[in-house]
């Protein structure tokens, strides 16, 4: 096989602007595999379409066709006789070129509108999932705003005001128990923001012997919008109260530091 004959074809200029059936393409992947001169000829037209995709504008056209017009002197009376050397690439070459120059620009495009329409579908996820959480978080406070309205006017639940103590007796709380399924709404309202450091500690006490028992801190106190929270309560309680306590909480409540306190009435 002429190595050179079939590089100087044109055929290779043509397999990079993808002008090639699927056969012809095959047929000339086979060869690019047994002969590396085809293979870096491929190479370097693949580079020069690059290169030229990169650099071609209408100002540089335009500015090459003037210095032709100019080395050859159109215009002039005289006939002038230019040599011309045999060209690497014919008219097949060119016109490959062109095509891949024509392939490449379709490309780009193709590439821009894509990212474009994954933008906007990236825009229109987040918005979804975003709308998702609000639907979520309204049902969620829906929820709960039907479950403390039928705490509320359950004859059943236990309500404990809890009234405040020592230096705190304008603080006030209450406390709602469920006692069917060991649970508790403590309504907090009339409690101060607490100081930066403390937290609120919620107690369940039994009087005698006095035994206080933790059902933990308030920690998000100060974002709860409604000031009211759920608490689990497994104890056979007889009292509750609320201290300030640092930030954990304490094991054992601060007797100083009590805001309320209240007594369930006997049944």
């Amino acid at each position: 096989m002429d190595i050179k004959a079939y590089i100087e074809s044109g055929i290779l200029e043509l397999y990079v602007a993808g002008a090639l059936s699927e056969k012809e393409n095959k047929d000339v992947y086979k060869l690019m595999l047994e002969h590396p001169e085809i293979s870096q000829e491929v190479l370097e037209i693949e580079s020069a379409v690059i290169k030229l995709t990169e650099s071609v504008s209408q100002n540089d056209i335009t500015n090459r066709i003037n210095t032709i017009k100019q080395n050859l002197d159109f215009g002039n009376d005289d006939v002038k006789v230019v040599p011309i050397a045999k060209p690497k690439y014919n008219w097949i070459t060119y016109s490959g070129w062109a095509a891949s120059i024509i392939l490449a620009a379709g490309l780009l495009w193709t590439t821009n509108q894509n990212k474009a329409l994954e933008s906007n579908i990236q825009t229109v996820e987040t918005q979804k999932s975003q709308l998702e959480i609000e639907v979520e978080y309204s049902k969620n406070n829906l929820n709960h705003a039907k479950t403390l309205i039928s705490v509320l006017r359950d004859e059943t639940i236990t309500q404990v005001p809890l009234a405040g103590q020592g230096n705190f007796a304008s603080t006030h709380a209450k406390v709602y128990w469920d006692k069917n399924t060991k649970r508790i709404f403590l309504d907090v309202e009339g409690l101060p923001e607490p100081p930066k450091g403390k937290v609120y500690q919620v107690w369940s006490l039994t009087l005698n012997p006095l035994t206080p028992v933790s059902l933990g801190t308030l920690d998000n106190f100060t974002t709860k919008e409604n000031k009211i929270f759920e608490i689990e309560n497994l104890n056979e309680s007889q009292a509750f109260g609320i201290t300030l306590e640092p930030t954990g909480g304490s094991e054992s409540p601060t007797m100083e530091q009590l805001y309320t306190l209240g007594i369930v009435a006997a049944t």
